[in-house]
């Protein structure tokens, strides 16, 4: 099986890496766009901000490419952020593929959300395997609205999406590589759909 990493200077790409490598997958850091269509499976990451993130991606094309993917996608924390239609973080228009705006978390809660919650009301394969209030690794200053494409939810002064799927594109707001042995499920999980 071929798995590529979108590399496109906004990801924490090391400790995915080596999350696949403990489920035996050597996963290929890319930003070739014959490379990430020759993909079986694509890991889209995401860390820092959005507008630069999205930048980012424009300078390389890559806001057109991503898109277009046929194959399982899944985007983790920022990188789901910018599937989303658009963010409140330097208000940034995103790609568009799940129809849902990320707000930022209000001043009554300490922001980042940083540490152990638990995800529930689950919705999809990608959790097969996985309990209701199962603990994930979670750090984030913005959240995604519920949508009809929501598939977890998560409580942190209010209740919003932490995973979302649209046809083969699938979101996680935590991160599944820093979430022991349940986010490693979810992780081979999405490498068995």
């Amino acid at each position: 099986m071929k798995l590529v990493i979108i590399n496109y200077g906004a990801g924490n790409i090391k400790s995915i890496q080596f999350a696949f490598k403990r489920l035996g997958i050597d996963a290929v850091l890319s930003n070739d766009p014959e490379e990430i269509l020759a993909a079986d499976k694509i890991i889209f990451p995401g860390v820092g901000e959005a507008s630069s993130a999205m930048a980012m991606l424009r300078s390389s094309g890559l806001d057109k490419l991503i898109p277009t993917l046929k194959q399982p996608v899944l985007g983790i924390c920022l990188g789901m952020q910018l599937l989303c239609e658009s963010t409140e973080e330097g208000n940034t228009e995103g790609l568009g593929i799940f129809r849902t705006k990320v707000k930022r978390f209000a001043n009554d809660v300490k922001v980042p959300q940083m540490g152990w919650n638990v995800i529930k009301d689950l919705k999809s394969g990608l959790f097969s395997g996985i309990k209701e209030n199962e603990y994930m690794y979670l750090v984030h200053s913005y959240y995604a609205e519920h949508c009809d494409e929501t598939i977890a939810k998560t409580d942190y002064g209010i209740n919003y999406a932490s995973a979302l799927q649209h046809n083969n594109f699938y979101g996680v707001q935590f991160h599944p590589e820093k979430s022991s042995l349940a986010g490693a499920r979810i992780l081979n999980n999405f490498l068995n759909l």
